[in-house]
Formats: C-alpha cells, structure tokens, sequence
C-alpha cells in the first residue's frame, strides 16, 4: 500500500491519516464539536424488468424522503445501470432527476458505470476511486468492481467519510444449482474479502469511516468488520452499513424505510442516518 505523504493526508483530512493531533498541529487550534446533520442514504437496484418504469423508478429515489415538507436530498448508491438495456435511459434519467444539486459520478465510467452515484452539493468529493474484484464470466456475470468517494462537508470541511458502492455476483447463495455454482461461490467470497479489506480496510486505516450501499445477494449476509460495523436492515439482500473511523467523524441511524420502484424484486431502501464532527 502506497504511503501517504504529509501534504497527502491533509489533502485528505487531516486527521484520518495523522490522528487528532495532527488537525490540531496543522491548523494551529482545535475545532469544537458540531451538531447532528441529516444524512439521508439510499441504495437502489434498477434491475431488468419492467424497463419502460426505469426512469420512473429513479423519480422514486429522488422523492425517497421529505422533511417539513421539502424533498430531502440523498446520497444514493446505484447498482445494475445499465444492464437491463444498455440504451441510455438510466444514466439520463439519474441527470434529469438528480441535477443541478447533485454530483452524478461514474455512471459513465467505461469500468464502474454499473455502479454510479449521487451526491448532494452539501459534500465536496475530495478523492474517488475505484476497485476492481473480477473481471467475470461470458454467459454468466459481468465484471465486478468497488466505487468509492471521500466526501467533506461544504459547511464544515474537516467533517469527513467515505461512501462506497458495489453489487456482488448473483446466484451463490439462492439455494439452487447450476454449472457456474463453484465459480460464482468463488466470486462472491472474493467480493466480500475485497470490500472487507481493500476498500473498507484501506480508508479505515487512514481513519475515515466509511458508509457502504449495494446489492450483496446473500441474505443474512456477515458483518465486514463484526466488532465495528452496523448495519440498517437485519437482512435482504440490498444493504446500507457503516463502520466508525478514527477522524473524529461519528454516524448514527435515526430511522430507515423503504421506496416501491416497480421494476424489478429490488425496492430501494433507505436509511436517515445523522453525522457530525465531535
């Protein structure tokens, strides 16, 4: 693993890869603790079916949540764009639904579009990036990957997490038999190593905690990290978790829900976390 220089870790937080100290170091004074913001997180699997209802569907995610009567705006995690119908309507309808107040990334990545994201302008993405896990298999499964993002709040940048996104390989863990059954069982123990260790793993160590959104098609599915993280829903297979980090950062589940789409087995679900610096 590349080490972070000096300038390097303050680009990235300050005291997710320098500790508490550090910030203060840096800048000369410690910050006092802010107050508990909204944070509300969504993930949605498009899916395959019912594609005349897809850009409907992402109408649904940005109404997800409204609060005193105003539209809520969530971080949204995406996974299966494009893969009912490769035509365009999906990465279109997320720019039309989720304009102006968004940042929409990697939903025309040549490698991570399957898996895109939206974020609200109350954050800044500082870095981003992307994990492959498998290159999958003709007939079966696509390539797989980790998107990542490190996010800052516009209002209080040292106020720092990291938003990941992913969809694991279909079919491991459904109780049915077919010829890809040894490769797919494979595939989903990679995935899980490689969200377990490379992205949650390698952002952890740098401090940052880290909040996860994808389709993992394994219900129950383990904790990453038992002695950390938490999850939003006890099972299904569309999940959002979260695990602590060492920046100063902390998260907390206010309540979940979910949103009907129509257009495939997947709603998408919902959790209001609240976040602040301590």
């Amino acid at each position: 693993m590349e080490a972070l220089s000096r300038r390097r870790a303050l680009a990235l937080g300050g005291g997710a890869a320098l500790g508490a100290a550090g910030v203060v170091a840096a800048t000369g004074k410690a910050r006092a603790a802010t107050d508990w913001t909204r944070l509300v997180v969504v993930t949605a699997n498009i899916g395959r079916n019912n594609l005349a209802r897809r850009a409907e569907a992402v109408r649904a995610v940005r109404h997800a949540v409204t609060i005193n009567g105003n539209l809520a705006k969530p971080l949204v995690g995406w996974q299966e764009i494009g893969e009912g119908d490769d035509d365009g309507v999906e990465p279109r309808a997320i720019n039309q639904h989720f304009g102006s107040s968004f940042r929409n990334i990697f939903e025309y990545d040549d490698v991570a579009h399957r898996v895109p994201m939206s974020i609200p302008r109350d954050y800044d993405i500082v870095d981003r990036r992307v994990t492959r896990v498998h290159g999958g298999k003709a007939g079966v499964s696509p390539h797989r990957v980790v998107t990542e993002a490190v996010l800052a709040r516009v209002d209080d940048p040292q106020t720092r997490f990291v938003f990941v996104n992913t969809h694991y390989v279909a079919g491991a863990w459904n109780g049915k038999d077919d010829p890809h059954e040894g490769w797919r069982d494979d595939m989903w123990g990679r995935h899980f190593r490689a969200h377990r260790d490379d992205v949650i793993g390698h952002w952890r160590s740098r401090g940052f905690p880290v909040v996860w959104t994808g389709d993992v098609n394994r219900s129950p599915m383990p904790l990453l990290l038992p002695n950390h993280e938490k999850r939003a829903f006890p099972g299904g297979i569309d999940q959002i978790g979260w695990v602590p980090g060492t920046n100063g950062t902390q998260i907390r589940l206010q309540r979940t829900k979910t949103v009907p789409m129509h257009v495939d087995s997947h709603d998408a679900r919902v959790a209001i976390l609240q976040i602040r610096r301590a």
